[in-house]
């Protein structure tokens, strides 16, 4: 599994032999249950992950009201607002399967980044990687219509309607689940 983390960073920045054997070396690759809770409200993000296998959704509680805001699956990183500082987190972080996670800290990540100076480099590349995904992604979030989401979310996403309740795939497409539902028999029908 350590080798998805290494073909990861090498998909985004060249590694030589000795640090993706660094990379293994340093992972700490745990397995949390589904329905475990990583990081909850009030709590300092001391951790950062590599969904290795699973899926973990971030939401928050807003109004009384579970709000999805992120749903990460394999070969995606998991880094949460927050990490690093001594700020209490607004969000969760929970497990919605069974979960391989490669576990950073800041801790780790200084050791590292005193060892092998160009790990700084590399982690500000791939930081720069995330922000522009997530750039577009609240691009088209902010310009398209609900159904324009949930087709985008279907044909670039397909596993996560599988993996996740409908509830949370609504909450996380901005919609009541009722809404989901109609576009979803809409869409149904057209095709039919």
């Amino acid at each position: 599994m350590e080798n998805e983390l290494v073909a990861y960073i090498s998909s985004h920045v060249h590694l030589s032999e000795e640090l993706k054997k660094v990379v293994v070396e340093s992972s700490d690759i745990q397995t949390f249950q589904k329905g475990t809770v990583l990081l909850d409200e009030n709590s300092i993000a001391k951790e950062n992950f590599f969904v290795l296998k699973g899926c973990v959704r971030s939401y928050l509680i807003k109004d009384g009201e579970d709000v999805t805001l992120e749903l990460y699956t394999e070969g995606q990183p998991v880094i949460p607002k927050n990490f690093g500082k001594e700020v209490p987190s607004r969000h969760f972080l929970e497990c919605m399967e069974d979960c391989t996670l490669n576990v950073g800290s800041q801790e780790h990540e200084a050791k590292m980044f005193q060892k092998y100076p160009q790990f700084e480099t590399i982690c500000r590349i791939i930081g720069e990687v995330i922000l522009e995904k997530q750039q577009e992604l609240f691009t088209h979030y902010k310009i398209t219509s609900a159904e324009d989401r949930y087709v985008h979310l279907r044909a670039t996403r397909p596993d996560l309607l599988q993996r996740v309740p409908q509830y949370h795939i609504a909450s996380y497409l901005g919609l009541t689940p009722q809404s989901l539902s109609r576009i979803r028999k809409r869409l149904s029908e057209k095709q039919g």
